[in-house]
């Protein structure tokens, strides 16, 4: 089995379309991968035991990071939390955008009227960051990054490059995230009180804040795409923390899951059953998500965090002239895609108008 990255981090709005257009504008996530309005019959034990009606756009940024997954309900109003979620409570807290530089994605994003919550700031290693808002009250932490697919566009900003994830029980979540999802260098561990963090919600209280990164470079089609990524488990030391999707369904507003491109689904089932986190969801084999089809499948963390998988068969490279490919045919799983049809998914980017 293989990690190729992360493929994409779904986020619950209120209206999908917006979604997608704020996205772009501000991140650079202009090239749609796939739209689709279906029933989502699958996630019975997340949503409430009833098969609920979606509409989703995954974009992606052809710099190179993962994708957004922008989901919304629309046979009913998605939730928000009933309570002020902080740094800390658990489930994925924010999403993680990478950055050319900084200092000028800052100024850029902070002259476009973003809510900004922090000035830019160093990390306890030494990598400069800040912190923004979406209009859907989501969390971002903007950090510096060097691995890039591509340089091309006027974005500071590229794609997903991991999540901030809140835990209950430190040395668990390591464990879990470094041996089921590869994340098995710990870049730091840190506990106290951090100043890089006042402005964010809740991020003046104290914390254990573990960073971690994969020592081994990924591997598969759209490992060069995705690029390497990190995972910061933040454990609150001086309070007790509550689940951000308490009481709610998968799919209501803020980060639902977590998404890993993976191949050999079968052995990862296995693997996953074997290290005590079995499969909750499973589509059992291809399922047909619009112009896009794959083979998805859902474990969860010490905590009840979702992580999704998902194995793709088809991707449309080029819509118009019906160019998909089919990746059950590639014969060394391993190998990267070329470059060039890697880079060909950027045709379908949405420009702006005018």
């Amino acid at each position: 089995m293989i990690i190729s990255g992360i493929q994409q981090v779904g986020i619950g709005v209120s209206n999908v379309h917006a979604g997608f257009d704020w996205y772009r504008k501000h991140f650079g996530m202009d090239v749609p991968i796939f739209e689709e309005a279906a029933t989502a019959s699958l996630m019975l034990p997340y949503t409430g035991g009833e098969p609920r009606d979606r509409h989703a756009i995954l974009a992606v940024n052809m710099q190179g990071g993962g994708g957004m997954e922008i989901w919304q309900y629309t046979s009913r109003i998605p939730e928000p939390a009933a309570f002020q979620t902080q740094l800390g409570d658990l489930g994925i807290f924010m999403a993680k955008i990478k950055c050319k530089d900084v200092q000028a994605c800052f100024h850029d994003l902070r002259k476009k009227g973003v809510t900004m919550l922090t000035k830019v700031g160093t990390r306890p290693d030494g990598r400069e960051h800040f912190f923004v808002k979406d209009p859907w009250g989501n969390s971002f932490e903007v950090v510096s990054a060097n691995v890039w697919f591509s340089k091309n566009n006027r974005f500071q900003t590229g794609g997903i490059y991991g999540c901030t994830i809140g835990v209950s029980d430190m040395d668990k979540a390591i464990a879990f995230y470094s041996k089921i999802l590869g994340y098995d260098q710990v870049v730091y561990d840190k506990s106290g009180k951090f100043d890089d963090l006042l402005g964010v919600d809740g991020g003046e209280q104290a914390f254990r804040r573990v960073l971690l990164e994969h020592s081994h470079p990924r591997k598969g089609a759209f490992s060069p795409l995705f690029g390497p990524t990190e995972i910061e488990l933040v454990q609150a030391t001086e309070r007790t923390p509550v689940k951000i999707f308490e009481n709610r369904f998968w799919g209501d507003l803020g980060f639902i899951h977590l998404c890993f491109d993976i191949t050999g689904m079968e052995e990862m089932k296995a693997f996953c059953a074997a290290e005590g986190h079995p499969f909750t969801v499973d589509s059992s084999g291809s399922f047909d998500m619009g112009e896009a089809a794959g083979y998805f499948s859902y474990i969860e963390d010490p905590d009840g965090t979702l992580i999704e998988f998902v194995e793709t068969h088809k991707i449309p490279i080029m819509k118009k002239i019906g160019w998909y490919l089919d990746l059950r045919k590639r014969a060394n799983v391993e190998k990267p895609l070329p470059r060039f049809m890697l880079q060909a998914l950027g045709l379908g980017r949405v420009k702006e108008k005018g």
